[in-house]
Order: structure tokens, then C-alpha cells, then sequence
């Protein structure tokens, strides 16, 4: 799947947006991407995780694990694609990401981790770090978007289906509240 294929699904569901938004950092932004805008569309979704498993079919992949929230239909629907099970971790206090809910990792697994946006990483590594403490090895991490411009580094191989620059800035020197223009929930765009 292209870059091109990959964002022409974001436009036509309306996962790409336009406006003043905050990131989960902190920083502001023009634009913003809801993954989970094109995950309610089976049919993208389908292509979208076949495209995730692609370059890990021939890595013996036994598990797919993905960071809740954005990760977890990813995880399933890349798992169904590689034949395995797909699971998910969950947030635990500050800083964690735990597999919970019974979900079973034997030591020495070969885990791949997926998630649909990165920027830092930090939900990914919080992941693959968890499994990694539970005797499962990491063959690769998996995105649909690179949104933070390649600053995400990981220890194993990481690949992403786009990369997408946005440009964004903390708020004291962001142009967009210079300019008085207000911020958007981007829960509160309505497209059909």
C-alpha cells in the first residue's frame, strides 16, 4: 500500500482534519489525524492490516499485540491476517502497559507490536517493553502513520505504511492562538 492509498483513506473517512487542535503532548497543531475514523470501516481496515502484515509474514510471528486503544482492532485484524492471536495491552497507573485479561504470553514468543498513529513511541515501547518483561520476543513494530517526522527509534525493526509531517508547536508560541483562532475537540467534527 502507498503512501498515496493511505492517505487518500484518511481523507475519505474524515480522519484527516483541518483546524487548532492540542495533542496528547501538550503541543498544538493544524492538523489531526483520528485513526479511528477509517477503523469503523471494515473494508479499510481489512486493507490497511493485510498491508501491516505484509512484511511479516515470513518472520514466524506467533502473537500480534497492540496498545489500547488505537492498537487494539489493529492487533486483531493483523493477527487474522498472519493466522495468529491478537491481543492487547491496557494502560496501568502512570506509565505502564500491561497485557491483561487472561491474555497468555508463554516466554519466548515472537510478538509483533502494532499501532495506528506513533509520534514519540511511547505507547508502542511501553508495549513492546511489557512483553519483552515477559519473555516474548519482539520481531518488529508495526504503524499505518508516522506522524512525528521519524523521531520515534526503536531497537528492532519499525516500519510505517506513511509518514505524515505536522507541523506543531507548544502553546506559548503557537501561531494559531496568535491569531485568535480557537481550538477544536475534534470529536465535535461531524463528517458523514
Amino acid at each position: 500500500m502507498t503512501l498515496e492509498e493511505v492517505i487518500s483513506i484518511f481523507k475519505k473517512t474524515g480522519a484527516l482534519l483541518e483546524g487548532h487542535f492540542v495533542y496528547t503532548s501538550g503541543r498544538h497543531g493544524r492538523q489531526f489525524l483520528q485513526a479511528a475514523r477509517v477503523l469503523q470501516h471494515p473494508n479499510h481496515t481489512e486493507a490497511l492490516c493485510k498491508a501491516l502484515a505484509d512484511n511479516f509474514r515470513n518472520q514466524r510471528v506467533q502473537l500480534v499485540v497492540g496498545p489500547a486503544t488505537g492498537g487494539i482492532i489493529l492487533a486483531y485484524e493483523t493477527a487474522r491476517h498472519l493466522g495468529v492471536r491478537g491481543v492487547f495491552t491496557e494502560k496501568e497507573g502512570k506509565d505502564g502497559m500491561v497485557l491483561k485479561r487472561g491474555f497468555a504470553l508463554k516466554p519466548g514468543t515472537r510478538v509483533l507490536v502494532v499501532e495506528d498513529i506513533t509520534t514519540t513511541g511511547g505507547s508502542v515501547r511501553k508495549a513492546a517493553n511489557h512483553v519483552r518483561d515477559r519473555g516474548a520476543v519482539v520481531v518488529g513494530i508495526r504503524a499505518i502513520i508516522d506522524r512525528g517526522g521519524g523521531e520515534a527509534r526503536f531497537d528492532v525493526p519499525c516500519q510505517t505504511l506513511a509518514a505524515v509531517s505536522m507541523e506543531s508547536w507548544q502553546p506559548a508560541d503557537c501561531p494559531l492562538c496568535k491569531a485568535g483562532e480557537p481550538l477544536i475537540e475534534p470529536d465535535d467534527i461531524v463528517i458523514d
